[in-house]
């Protein structure tokens, strides 16, 4: 089988290279009075940077890209509604199969994150015959996070630099391998959903199934509640399920704090017409589209990969 490796010398750098970017001038300025010597960091930084980026590009050149219309029967632009019916009966049997598999276990972030990216790495290469070698580091913080107060993670797709901005619990291997899928090239968040389900489906690992299917049936549950902030929370409750199972989901949707909520209003539109000009169907892929993917797949007659990939 190929190998190919991707460097992300940025992802091994200290601190996240655009922060230092971003902020080295003001910080200077406030320390010490002056913006030199904060522009002569940030230069140094923008570099570093650009030399990174440089050699990631250089070696995705022979990567051989998952056509997803071919191996799974549906992409972006082909996606087939799943009726109302169809969601409520995915829900139920999501639902039960966390019941029945449920999982205490928690796995310290540095091997989650190198465990997630070999399961993600081998799922891909099954579809590609090719291994893509990416980083399996992820920072605790980079500045995204005030911008974006919304979003448990990030990626920034020109460095590799993958950031998770609070615990997320049982979703957490998710979340990881959702931004690692944007590190090894994929940038459309749909994709990135797609792919981080079905590495952490097919990894046989009891936690990694379970954030999985956690996933999903979050996503389900958001489609059915649409804005409602509290009639998500009621269709948690109506589960019944046990209680680390319905906690964690609730906490997915707390009551935002005024500076989130202001601020994520904004850049949750702004946001979506970022995802819409790149050919995406906007923030509604990571759940409406991911759920209609599914759906999509699962239905194919002519899709190489095979159906049970998307079964509960």
């Amino acid at each position: 089988m190929d190998e190919i490796r991707i460097p992300n010398d940025a992802t091994y750098a200290p601190f996240s290279l655009t922060d230092v970017i971003a902020a080295a001038p003001l910080a200077s300025r406030v320390l010490l009075g002056a913006t030199l010597p904060g522009r002569v960091v940030s230069a140094a930084a923008l570099g570093m940077y650009a030399g990174s980026a440089a050699k990631d590009w250089i070696s995705r050149r022979d990567m051989r890209w998952i056509d997803f219309q071919r191996e799974f029967g549906a992409d972006v632009k082909t996606l087939q509604e799943m009726p109302d019916s169809a969601r409520r009966e995915d829900i139920e049997n999501v639902a039960r199969r966390l019941q029945e598999g449920w999982t205490a276990e928690k796995i310290p972030r540095e091997a989650l994150a190198v465990a997630v990216n070999e399961h993600l790495t081998e799922f891909i290469a099954g579809v590609t015959g090719q291994r893509v070698h990416t980083s399996s580091e992820v920072r605790d913080f980079t500045l995204a996070k005030l911008v974006f107060p919304f979003a448990m993670g990030v990626c920034d797709v020109v460095s590799g630099d993958v950031a998770l901005f609070r615990d997320t619990g049982i979703f957490e291997p998710h979340v990881i391998c959702h931004e690692f899928v944007h590190r090894k090239g994929y940038w459309k968040e749909l994709h990135a959903q797609a792919l981080s389900y079905f590495a952490l489906m097919s990894s046989g690992d009891p936690v990694l199934i379970q954030s999985a299917l956690a996933e999903r049936l979050h996503r389900q549950l958001k489609v059915l509640a649409a804005d409602d902030h509290q009639a998500y929370h009621d269709l948690v409750d109506q589960l019944e399920m046990r209680t680390e199972l319905t906690e964690q989901l609730h906490a997915l949707r707390p009551d935002p704090d005024a500076y989130e909520s202001s601020v994520s209003v904004v850049m949750k539109r702004v946001y979506d017409q970022r995802l819409k000009l790149t050919g995406q169907n906007g923030i509604s892929d990571y759940d409406l589209g991911f759920t209609n993917f599914l759906w999509t797949f699962s239905r194919s007659t002519r899709a190489r990969q095979e159906s049970r990939l998307a079964a509960v």
